[in-house]
């Protein structure tokens, strides 16, 4: 089962209102990892029915740098958000990045769009039909 995604951040406080702000995940666990100077903080949805996304600040990184997208080894996360058209309001209202605003892949599916966190990693946001539950694999 897959446990967690990890990220780093550049600010740990910043990051975390974006993700619980933004985006409704609670913080499950925070700790300190001393060998390597480094803070970790877990996020959740509420119902702690998906995947754990895992902050990661190390305090000793004096350089932090986000490829451009093509350039990129890691392409994005994705979330469900329940209303698109709220979750891109509050974030525009914060002057979060929208890279691709919502669209369809066919005209009965979900409704997406991308957005960058406060260091640049691209973020989809699915909307998801209300008769269409996510399948499970």
């Amino acid at each position: 089962m897959f446990e967690h995604a990890s990220i780093r951040v550049s600010n740990m406080e910043k990051s975390i209102e974006f993700y619980t702000k933004l985006l409704g995940l609670k913080i499950v666990k925070r700790m300190e990892i001393a060998q390597t100077n480094a803070e970790l903080v877990f996020l959740q949805d509420p119902e702690a029915k998906g995947a754990t996304l895992e902050l990661t600040f190390y305090r000793d990184q004096t350089k932090f740098f986000q490829a451009d997208y093509e350039e990129r080894l890691f392409d994005h996360l994705a979330f469900t958000v329940d209303s698109m058209e709220q979750t891109l309001e509050a974030m525009r209202k914060q002057n979060v990045t929208v890279t691709d605003e919502p669209y369809r892949l066919n005209p009965a599916g979900s409704l997406l769009a991308f957005v960058e966190d406060p260091d640049g990693t691209l973020l989809e946001l699915i909307e998801r039909p209300k008769e269409q539950p996510r399948k499970k694999r």
